[in-house]
Order: structure tokens, then C-alpha cells, then sequence
């Protein structure tokens, strides 16, 4: 049986809308839209700030 073929992610989003996105508010999208296509997802996501540093503790 042939394994199938996937697609990795590298990359940022950010809004338009000058309001910040939260990785929770991302991430329930994101699931839901992989979800609703009856694919999966493995690997992790993660809060960055507009230079793309890693955000630890969002105030």
C-alpha cells in the first residue's frame, strides 16, 4: 500500500485588521477547516510578535 503524500506548514499569519490574533483563536479555525476536509494534523502552534519572536506569556 502506497503511503500517501502530505504537506508541511512553515510560515506566519497575521490580520489586516490591526487587532491581534491569538493562537487559540487560530487554532480552533485552523482544526476545524483541516477537520471539515476529513484530514489530520500533526505538529505545533505557537504565539509570535510582529518581528516573528516567539511570544511565551501574552499579557
Amino acid at each position: 500500500m502506497k503511503k500517501p503524500y502530505g504537506i508541511r506548514l512553515d510560515g506566519c499569519i497575521y490580520t489586516n485588521n490591526e487587532k491581534d490574533l491569538s493562537e487559540e483563536e487560530f487554532s480552533n479555525a485552523f482544526i476545524e477547516f483541516i477537520e471539515e476536509k476529513g484530514w489530520n494534523f500533526g505538529g505545533g502552534l505557537y504565539q509570535i510578535d510582529e518581528e516573528g519572536n516567539f511570544i511565551l506569556d501574552i499579557e
